[in-house]
């Protein structure tokens, strides 16, 4: 978008909204923000497949503080995950090259929790075409005792980004001029209002030319 070196920093999605890819479409630099609490009611393991029904990843129980990086799958979670599947139909007959990857990655053997999320995002990031760097935050060694806006100057300081991207309800997290002491530009999307709130179903179906114009039309920096 400009001659800044550019980066984002999000949690990892399980297939989330098409409105998410925006921060891989706008960012020279995306990184996957891993060496935070996992939320228990967020997206991090689940994907809303039609409003209001969600495909849930069988995680095991971990403690309450538990980080992203450290979830691990619950017993049997292959088993279970393809009842999961199976209940929305999955997998179906793959119509693209993008939904046959995406078909073998959800029916595939499972490895590291975090590994298998993020393979989503760089399965979707490449059918649609987006190529930003992606790296964890947890292999930049930022301080841990760092929280919050501190931590997120901090990864986009050791990344050596001159802007700084966040998703449009981060507004109230962060301070313009912190990030302007830091000699960053701190910039928002616009809210999405495309037309993909379920990515999967697009995903895995004949719709990936339409998001790649949606993601494009929709990203967009508020002024």
């Amino acid at each position: 978008m400009t001659g800044k070196l550019t980066i984002a920093v999000m949690q990892p999605y399980f297939f989330p909204y098409a409105g998410y890819f925006r921060l891989m479409a706008a960012s020279d630099i995306f990184v996957v923000f891993d060496d935070v609490q996992f939320a228990r009611r967020g997206r991090v393991h689940r994907c809303e497949m039609t409003p209001g029904h969600w495909l849930t990843l069988p995680v095991a129980p971990m403690p309450f503080d538990a980080l992203i990086k450290d979830l691990r799958w619950a017993n049997d979670a292959r088993t279970t995950l393809d009842k999961r599947l199976a209940v929305f139909g999955l997998p179906g007959q793959a119509r693209t090259p993008a939904a046959e990857q995406i078909n073998g990655h959800l029916t595939g053997s499972l490895g590291d929790v975090t590994d298998f999320i993020e393979e989503g995002l760089r399965l979707t990031a490449d059918a649609l075409q987006l190529r930003p760097d992606v790296v964890r935050s947890s292999s930049l060694g930022i301080d841990p005792a760092l929280r919050a806006q501190a931590r997120v100057i901090a990864i986009v300081q050791a990344l050596g980004g001159q802007r700084y991207i966040n998703a449009p309800g981060g507004r109230s997290l962060y301070s313009r001029d912190a990030f302007q002491q830091a000699g960053i530009d701190l910039r928002f999307l616009v809210p999405y209002a495309g037309r993909f709130p379920h990515i999967l179903p697009a995903l895995l179906g004949n719709g990936v030319a339409d998001l790649r114009d949606d993601i494009r039309k929709t990203c967009q920096l508020a002024k």
